[in-house]
Formats: structure tokens, sequence, C-alpha cells
């Protein structure tokens, strides 16, 4: 299979608290959260050494931080890589607890 052919797919998966990003049918990575009355803080993320350089890192941060915000709840950054993604991404901002949301 070319690399351009293999599917990036990001999943929520509440059972076990965290996103996941496939890479075709190998789970390659993940973001551990927890649910807090409105926030969502994000705990610790990471992604398989095989699959650096394929921006799954990325695909997984984006399509996480989206999701939180499409259901209406803030961002807490705990985990250095997601708190290091929206810094990269000042246009997050509005929803992460401590820049645009104040508690």
């Amino acid at each position: 299979m070319s690399e351009q052919a293999v599917a990036t797919t990001v999943v929520r998966n509440d059972a076990q608290h965290r996103y996941e990003v496939w890479y075709g049918d190998k789970l390659a990575g993940f973001a551990e959260f927890r649910e807090r009355e409105h926030d969502t803080v994000f705990v610790h993320t990471e992604v398989d050494i095989e699959y650096s350089g394929k921006g799954l890192a990325n695909a997984l941060a984006q399509d996480a931080i989206e999701d939180v915000i499409a259901r209406g709840r803030g961002i807490v950054p705990r985990c250095p890589f997601i708190k290091g993604w929206l810094d990269k991404h000042p246009d997050y901002d509005a929803h992460v607890v401590g820049k645009g949301i104040q508690r």
C-alpha cells in the first residue's frame, strides 16, 4: 500500500477517555483527556515513533481540539504537546481556559 493511500482517522474513544489517531488499521497514537464540568482537560499525548513525520500528531491535536469546541466545551491543555500546539495556533485561544475563557 502506498503512503498516499493510507487513511488517517481521528476518533474520540469515550470509554478510554482519549482521542485516537489511526493510520490505516493501526492505532498510531492518542491524546488522553478528562471531562471536568464545562471543560475538557488534556493530560497526555503520544504518537508512536514509527509514525513520525506523517503529520499524525498535528491531525490528532487539531481534530481533538475541534471536537471539543464543537461540543461547546472549554479546553484545558495540561499536556505539554497540546499546550504547545495551541500556542502555535492562536486562532483557538477563545476556547482555551486561561486565554479566551476565564474561570
